[in-house]
């Protein structure tokens, strides 16, 4: 499997927290969220209300709770480009491992007629390039 190519680190906020004192379920999305924006805006330099992009599909696996108010990392990686899709697997991980694993698919949209459209060749362009270039390096 290859490596995950960008992470960022989210804070865990006292908000994230349920009654029994660990990460509700619901903001691991969040995570996702927060993690899909930044790459968006980092490897395509695009804000995330210009993309014309939405979620199609998400799907987290829960591997253990995170227990306190600290930080964790969410790595991503994208994977075989559609002609309107755009696969994004992640991990999600604390200090003392991956606590979940999650994809989604993201795709483009025209939003005067909510029909699919097909990536911009620049975006399909740049998320070749910087994940060729990364995975250059691990090798």
């Amino acid at each position: 499997m290859d490596e995950f190519r960008y992470e960022i680190a989210v804070p865990v906020r006292f908000q994230d927290l349920d009654a029994v004192g660990h990460v509700n379920n619901a903001v691991y999305a969040t995570y996702l969220e927060e993690a899909r924006i930044s790459y968006t805006k980092d490897v395509l330099d695009l804000d995330a209300e210009d993309s014309g992009a939405v979620i199609a599909h998400l799907e987290i696996d829960y591997h253990r709770p995170v227990r306190e108010d600290t930080q964790v990392t969410v790595a991503v990686r994208t994977g075989e480009l559609g002609t309107s899709s755009v696969p994004m697997e992640y991990e999600i991980r604390d200090d003392d491992g991956v606590v979940a694993t999650a994809e989604t698919v993201m795709v483009t949209v025209d939003y005067e007629t909510g029909e699919t459209r097909p990536i911009p060749e620049r975006w399909r362009e740049q998320i070749e390039t910087y994940e060729q270039r990364h995975r250059t390096r691990l090798d």
